[in-house]
């Protein structure tokens, strides 16, 4: 019989896709490899590769159909055919003392990844990204009362207890957690993404490409994937509220349901201190945000828990102050107030943010200081750090249940 693997993970998001997501799960999982046998069952096309030694992760391509991010219902019908083959696919290779770990992208694949682990009396784990049903409630897309929402908190009822881990980007996540029956603390980790970005404070450069064709002394930035837990809005009404000074402009960029919201609010409004700019190519991307003197991060209200705060990392590294619009007890809120590196406003207020942006701007010395700072503190986010938490964590949830 052929050698059960180690440690399994279970993604729809793998190398070659080029997401934030598929980029941390593939640095976990080369990081995994040094210490025990690691198979990689990916619903990403083309990122099936053999192990080339023992210290690397072999990938088995599991089919899975993709269709466009608008199409919801066609979404949901694929993410459970995918879960359902990810089911199979772990109960035939998964054996007892393995380690075998799911993502919460999509929402469908942890419960049948867990279930098949437990089937073969594997240990098991799981990466919360994205919580649900919390992060529909906060998107507008579900209510709180809603037979979905009922449906998946009985299932996260049955799912939370019966990991052996759970690992959480957050400090904001655990609270949430807690609050099903039976949840024990002490399996819960708290582990942050990392920059993907070198790490240093760029001085201001105002020959670069990206910040030449604006006059204004102080620009505002506002990129990533604006989706269904962000509030772009926020950051056009706060331009609206600042258009007359013209020392202040806006440079907004990003991709999802919020760029195309702000794309539509642009064309009606034509603010004169606002500019839509595509996303830059990625080998671009440290040149971009350095041409800003500080980035906006607007969330929408109550997602304190259930949005990732991955963009603040490459915030922090080249050495911006970050203005986030959320509550002060998320993830995001939490490190910009702990290390004096930006401002924390409420969600959803413009008012709040242009304040603070003018703030900002009146004393553009102190807000680069604190891009200083930001560089400092992004050392505390490095890919070496994290990896090696999840390596620690991983082999002793080896050591103890094998």
């Amino acid at each position: 019989m052929e050698k059960a693997p180690n440690f399994i993970l279970a993604t729809e998001f793998y190398p070659p896709d080029s997401s934030t997501t598929a980029t941390y799960l593939g640095a976990i999982a080369n990081a995994i490899a040094l210490d025990m046998q690691t198979v990689v069952l990916s619903g990403t096309p083309g990122s099936a590769r053999p192990a080339v030694d023992r210290n690397t992760p072999e990938v088995v391509d599991i089919a899975n159909w993709r269709p466009p991010k608008h199409a919801l219902a066609r979404r949901l019908i694929a993410s459970s055919a995918l879960a359902l083959r990810l089911f199979w696919a772990v109960y035939r290779r998964a054996r007892p003392g393995d380690v075998v770990m799911s993502v919460t992208s999509p929402f469908t694949l942890p419960y049948s990844i867990t279930l098949a682990a437990r089937l073969r009396r594997a240990t098991t784990a799981l990466l919360i990204y994205d919580l649900y049903p919390e992060a529909l409630v906060a998107a507008g897309m579900a209510r709180q009362t809603s037979l979905v929402t009922r449906v998946l908190r009985l299932a996260n009822g049955w799912l939370f207890r019966s990991l052996n881990a759970i690992f959480v980007i957050g400090r904001d996540v655990p609270p949430l957690l807690l609050r099903y029956p039976r949840v024990r603390a002490e399996r819960i980790h708290f582990v942050p993404n990392w920059t993907l970005l070198p790490i240093g404070f760029r001085e201001p450069d105002d020959d670069c490409s990206f910040r030449k064709p604006y006059p204004a002394k102080f620009i505002v930035g506002l990129c990533g994937n604006l989706g269904f837990t962000h509030a772009p809005r926020t950051v056009f009404e706060a331009a609206r509220l600042l258009q007359h000074e013209t020392h202040i402009h806006f440079v907004l960029s990003g991709w999802g349901v919020g760029w195309a919201e702000l794309k539509t609010l642009q064309a009606s409004e034509n603010l004169a201190n606002v500019t839509l700019v595509d996303p830059v190519p990625e080998e671009q991307l440290a040149e971009f945000l350095a041409a800003a003197d500080a980035w906006a991060i607007p969330y929408r209200r109550d997602v304190a828990g259930v949005s990732i705060p991955s963009r603040l990392y490459n915030f922090l590294a080249v050495g911006r102050a970050v203005i986030v619009g959320t509550e002060p007890n998320a993830e995001a809120g939490l490190a910009v107030a702990e290390e004096d590196i930006g401002w924390v406003v409420p969600p959803e207020d413009p008012t709040r943010l242009a304040q603070a942006i003018s703030e900002a701007a009146s004393d553009r010395g102190a807000t680069l200081e604190r891009g200083r700072l930001a560089a400092i503190a992004a050392l505390k986010y490095s890919e070496q750090a994290s990896t090696l938490r999840y390596r620690d964590i991983v082999r002793r949830l080896r050591e103890t249940d094998g």
